[in-house]
């Protein structure tokens, strides 16, 4: 692996230098284990750790088959799902793996004891599989974190209604967080040639999701002058929402929990921010009953900013705690589009605000191939910044998960797996300098060694 590293950093290689390496035959990666699925059984979402379900370990190199590559990863980043994996919940991913095997070919070596976990990923391609003719080994890549076969006719409108339609690394196996990846051909986008490693791998998931999401007609079909209302306005997936309104001429109405946190909104341009916690809204009154006195509450805050107006757009992603706010404070005909659910999936509200001012609720999930390589295009051209405020080494993966389980990030947090450091990677030094201070605005010092992982770390 350092000699593949040496290669891919030295400025004077060329393709043939790295296809002349060959495969590893193994590989380290972050994995959950299939016997201890069930290790959390009776323990609230809230205490589980997840540095207790997730190991570092060497796993065999699959063989890329017809239409696959195999990329030599250089860096990933931590997304919401990779909590989900490590919690067991809502169901252990070894299920969903299981049920993938079951369409069989190459997708039954997904079926395995162990699951490398992951969604993002930046690198090179080190190995393409018969019939993949768009790629070349030694070409700088990101992923698209969405799997489709596209043998039913319904993914072939959009590909996300594909029956088949899976998120890589989490619904399938050889994910982002390891030193290789497996990936289809149809998930690679080029890597933004002014970003590190580590930058280029933060924004997949989140910038694409959150453009479906909001962007495109598949979600809100957000337009110039909409007031968006964005949960989490700085969180890993709203920081991106939050860019995306801003550089499509919309209004967003970034909600926030701390100061640093509002800091961090005007620093992206956003003029109208609520601090929640500051401000005290309280959505539930107890565990079962909602307080619809503060979704009034809010709805006068929101239009005491925008000079009158009620929001066109709610970008939902907390689900259950913010849900009933959402529908109720959105403009009559406005838009709630809702994905993720990270505060509870059983949604609550008031059905009179929704039928009789004729809003809409659009689930959105993730983003397609097309919706990808556009909201990847904006990053390359300097109009959307990765929102990275911290980066963790492979080894340290099971303390990444933990903090984004404790909410103790804002932004995306990254992680290096070949990347020997931090800043490598960056090949338009130029254009780079043009956006710096926006590349690093959610950058944050790193944190305190943490105290070490009690479960079994494999060599």
């Amino acid at each position: 692996m350092r000699e593949l590293v040496e290669v891919i950093e030295s400025p004077d290689s060329v393709p043939a230098d790295v296809a002349a390496l060959g495969v590893p035959e193994s590989f380290r990666a972050a994995v959950l284990h299939k016997e201890e699925a069930g290790m959390f059984e009776g323990v609230e979402l809230r205490d589980r750790r997840p540095a207790d379900s997730i190991h570092l370990q060497d796993v065999p190199t699959p063989t890329p088959g017809p239409g696959e590559v195999l990329v030599a990863v250089m860096a990933s980043a931590v997304n919401y799902n990779t909590v989900w994996s490590a919690l067991f919940a809502p169901v252990p991913t070894f299920a969903l793996l299981e049920r993938y095997a079951r369409l069989g070919g190459l997708a039954a070596r997904h079926d395995q004891p162990y699951h490398v976990i992951g969604s993002d990923l930046a690198g090179v391609v080190l190995k393409c599989g018969p019939g993949v003719r768009r790629w070349g080994v030694g070409d700088r890549v990101v992923a698209h974190c969405v799997s489709v076969e596209l043998e039913h006719a319904e993914g072939h409108g959009d590909p996300m209604l594909d029956p088949d339609q899976r998120i890589w690394g989490y619904e399938t196996n050889y994910g982002g967080l390891a030193e290789l990846a497996l990936v289809k051909a149809t998930q690679l986008l080029p890597k933004a040639a002014h970003l590190s490693w580590e930058e280029a791998a933060s924004p997949g998931l989140v910038n694409s999701t959150a453009y479906r999401q909001l962007v495109t007609q598949n979600g809100a079909g957000m337009k110039q002058g909409d007031n968006v209302l964005v949960w989490g306005a700085v969180g890993g997936l709203g920081s991106y929402a939050t860019q995306l309104a801003l550089a499509g001429g919309a209004n967003p109405i970034c909600v926030v929990s701390s100061p640093e946190k509002a800091a961090l909104a005007r620093e992206l341009g956003a003029e109208l921010i609520i601090d929640r916690k500051e401000e005290g809204y309280r959505f539930w009154r107890d565990p079962h009953t909602q307080d619809p006195k503060e979704w009034r509450r809010l709805g006068a805050r929101i239009r005491e900013l925008t000079g009158g107006e009620d929001v066109d757009i709610v970008f939902e992603h907390p689900g259950r705690e913010t849900f009933g706010a959402s529908v109720y404070v959105t403009r009559k005909g406005g838009t709630i589009v809702t994905c993720a659910s990270t505060a509870g999936y059983t949604h609550e509200y008031d059905n009179r605000y929704l039928w009789m001012s004729l809003k809409r609720i659009v689930g959105s999930h993730c983003a397609n191939y097309r919706e990808a390589w556009e909201a990847n295009r904006l990053v390359a051209k300097g109009r959307i910044h990765p929102t990275l405020s911290r980066t963790y080494a492979l080894d340290d993966v099971p303390q990444a998960v933990q903090s984004i389980h404790r909410n103790e990030h804002h932004g995306k947090v990254g992680v290096r797996c070949l990347a020997p450091a931090e800043g490598l990677g960056i090949t338009a030094p130029e254009f780079r300098a043009l956006h710096e201070s926006a590349i690093n605005r959610f950058r944050t010092p790193p944190p305190q060694a943490a105290a070490p992982v009690l479960s079994e770390v494999a060599a």
